[in-house]
Parts: C-alpha cells; sequence; structure tokens
C-alpha cells in the first residue's frame, strides 16, 4: 500500500469484520450505529486515514508551507519506544512543536511528546503508542504548531 493518502468513508468502515482496504460485504444493520460511532463526543470524523505511517513520511500543507510528520522505526508498534519527528518547511515556529496521540472519537487521557529542534526547522521526542483494549488500531497526531496551528494524521499502528 505504498503511497496511500485517501480518505476512508464511514460507510467503507462499517463494511463486515474488514479493514477499510480489504472490505468483504456492507452490513446494512449496522451501517447507523457504526456512522454514530465514527462521529462520537469530539465531533472528528474516524474514518479518515490520512497517513500511511508505515511506509513513508506523512505531509500536510500549513500557512504557505508545509509540516512532515514521520515516526520511527517501522513498523511503528504499540507498547514500543518510538522516535516521532516534525519537520517544518516553508514556516516559521514560534517554538517547538507537541503532539498529542490519541484514538480518533475516543477520549483518553493525555499522552503528549514534547519535542526539542534538533536541525533547522526539525523537531524530534520520543513516546508510545498504548495498546487500545479494544483492539482497535487507528490513532491521531495532532501536531500543535506555535504560531500556526494543528495538523491532524491519522494512520494505523501495529500490534504484536
Amino acid at each position: 500500500m505504498r503511497g496511500i493518502n485517501r480518505l476512508i468513508s464511514v460507510k467503507e468502515l462499517c463494511y463486515e469484520g474488514q479493514h477499510p482496504f480489504h472490505v468483504k460485504s456492507f452490513r446494512p444493520d449496522v451501517f447507523g450505529s457504526c456512522a454514530a460511532a465514527a462521529f462520537a463526543s469530539d465531533g472528528k470524523a474516524e474514518g479518515i486515514i490520512n497517513c500511511d505511517i508505515q511506509n513513508q513520511p506523512c505531509i500536510r500543507q500549513v500557512s504557505g508551507g508545509s509540516i512532515t510528520f514521520d515516526i520511527r522505526p517501522k513498523p511503528v508498534k504499540a507498547m514500543a519506544d518510538l522516535t516521532f519527528e516534525v519537520k517544518a518547511e516553508g514556516v516559521e515556529l514560534s517554538g517547538p512543536p507537541v503532539i498529542d496521540l490519541g484514538m480518533p472519537g475516543m477520549k483518553m487521557g493525555p499522552n503528549q511528546v514534547k519535542l526539542k529542534m534538533t536541525g533547522a526547522g526539525l523537531y524530534q521526542g520520543t513516546g508510545i503508542i498504548v495498546r487500545c483494549p479494544s483492539g482497535r488500531t487507528l490513532w491521531q497526531a495532532t501536531v500543535h504548531l506555535p504560531g500556526i496551528g494543528d495538523a491532524d494524521f491519522v494512520f494505523d499502528v501495529v500490534y504484536d
């Protein structure tokens, strides 16, 4: 799935027992519940996978420049020490970015990665993506960019 950068619809998420990229059969009887779950209490859709972090860094356009987000090592696994990297190009941040990790549509305790500048426009920090007891592997990294705003990256992680 190298190079994937597409939106996953709520309908795709509601296919029976399948990852959105490997759809088998649609379950109209559960679509209503699934759609409601996709727009949980924080108002964000959980069905938007916009980052193929397992295969490549992810890029977002912000304020006339771009932000590149990456996690290493690959594959990106839960419950492992991970290095998070943000690169700002064409924009000037007023301080180091902070990453909030969570699961879309789910209220969770804070899990922040504080980044330090390691080069011109380059920031790194370490953290852990925890394993969800539900077995869900969809995660969101909200990168807070001081002086610019936020950039959201939604991706899948691997559970061992």
